[in-house]
């Protein structure tokens, strides 16, 4: 019966993928109530301790775009990109990669794309070089982010299997691995593709008055000449000594933390209090934070977790014993092997979180040492395979030169290879580093 199951997951995801956004998470539940109804097994456990963090962290960064905090922080990177253009296959990513940690959301990248392609553009680079890397980057931030709902997820499984990792403890790993990546990606996106000069299909192209005067977009320039607003920055400055306080919290728990006061719940309580200074202090309209695009898409996470990691949850734990007993032995000689099984599920599954979700608790149940289901968590975000991610689609908008592309077979797009090079790189280096430090 477990691959009669497993087909019913697969139909979850594959329909979702058809549907997108919280039809995962409807989807999820549908599946539940079919292994309750149908083949008469007790549903498991909806992972309410991630969902609570996730939550928590949301409603926080979701007040701080409500401030203006956000787009303060596009500003600056945007200064920084306009300073050093020559630079920007390396500065794009890295500005993209570094939102993401800041803010725990891959989608503070959609306005740093049409300036790094402005920049790209004016300073003759060929557009596809930083764009493809930076929606690559902006995701391998993910799991270098300490308020991530990818790293709710592995302190709050890691609670729930009485295991003592902490948010240090994975932040050591996957900072300095994806940061590395991300460099590696970047270093092989500097000669990618034609100049655009050399490129004969561009050219061509050139000589259509319409599409040459399409190439630039005037309003760009707007974000440049902004002046940063004062409610902005005093919503910035409470968020990132918020972020501040909780990985101090983390670092001191013990020392710190009232007794019988774990912290995941500590996670959750702080990011809420950050959210309320912020509003205390800016004294912004509620009703913003809760319109604005990171309450939506961490709402949306929110509901896709609880859907699809209840339906694998309750899978895994009717067949807990079978699975433990057929792949143990090639996990326990090559536990590395689980990160390729990661890789595959985020294919699918397109969120990080919701990928550690379902496979985290089976790599418990299997007896893989945590030092290395740490190493190669940069191994979930594998979701650029197919080009079809929010983010990617955005880029591909974004240049108008068209050099970043979905290619003629699909999969021959701008995303893969940077994308390939990056993951595989952090997954590597991040084993390693873990292996050394554990």
């Amino acid at each position: 019966m477990f691959f009669v199951h497993m087909l019913l997951l697969l139909a979850v995801i594959f329909v979702g993928i058809r549907h997108g956004g919280v039809a995962f998470g409807l989807l999820g539940g549908l599946g539940v109530s079919i292994l309750a109804f149908v083949f008469g097994i007790a549903p498991g456990s909806p992972p309410i301790n991630v969902m609570l963090i996730i939550l928590a962290v949301v409603a926080a960064s979701a007040t701080l775009e409500a401030t203006g905090g956000l787009k303060l922080l596009v500003r600056y990177a945007e200064k920084l990109l306009r300073k050093h253009p020559n630079q920007i296959v390396f500065l794009g990513p890295l500005c993209t990669y570094s939102l993401t940690v800041l803010v725990g959301t891959g989608h503070s990248v959609y306005p740093l794309l049409p300036v790094i392609y402005d920049v790209a553009y004016k300073k003759g680079i060929r557009p596809e070089r930083p764009l493809a890397i930076a929606t690559v980057a902006s995701q391998m931030g993910i799991t270098a982010s300490p308020i991530a709902a990818a790293a709710a997820v592995v302190i709050a499984t890691s609670m729930e299997n009485n295991l003592d990792i902490g948010l240090v403890d994975v932040l050591l790993v996957t900072i300095p691995s994806t940061l590395i990546g991300v460099l590696v990606a970047s270093a092989w996106s500097l000669k990618r593709g034609k100049d655009l000069d050399k490129d004969e299909e561009f050219q061509a192209r050139l000589l259509d008055e319409e599409f040459k005067n399409s190439l630039i977009d005037p309003e760009i320039e707007t974000t440049d000449a902004a002046k940063s607003d004062s409610i902005a920055k005093k919503g910035l400055t409470i968020f990132l000594l918020g972020i501040l306080a909780v990985i101090g919290l983390a670092m001191f728990s013990k020392e710190l933390l009232p007794e019988g006061v774990k912290m995941s719940v500590a996670i959750q309580f702080m990011m809420l209090s950050v959210g309320a200074l912020i509003l205390l202090a800016t004294k912004i309209d509620p009703k913003k934070i809760v319109n604005s695009n990171v309450f939506i898409a961490g709402m949306t996470a929110v509901i896709i977790i609880f859907g699809i990691a209840w339906l694998s949850d309750t899978i895994i734990g009717h067949h807990k014993s079978y699975l433990i007993e057929s792949v143990s032995d090639i996990v326990h000689a090559h536990p590395w092997s689980f990160a390729i099984a990661m890789f595959v599920a985020s294919v699918f599954l397109k969120s990080q979180a919701a990928t550690l979700t379902i496979m985290l608790p089976l790599g418990f149940s299997l007896g893989i040492p945590a030092p290395v289901l740490i190493g190669v968590l940069p191994a979930c975000y594998a979701y650029f395979f197919f080009p079809f991610y929010p983010s990617d689609l955005a880029a591909i908008s974004f240049d108008r030169t068209g050099t970043t592309h979905i290619g003629k077979y699909v999969l021959n797009h701008s995303f893969i290879i940077p994308g390939f090079i990056g993951v595989v790189t952090a997954t590597f280096v991040g084993y390693f580093i873990s292996m050394a430090i554990n």
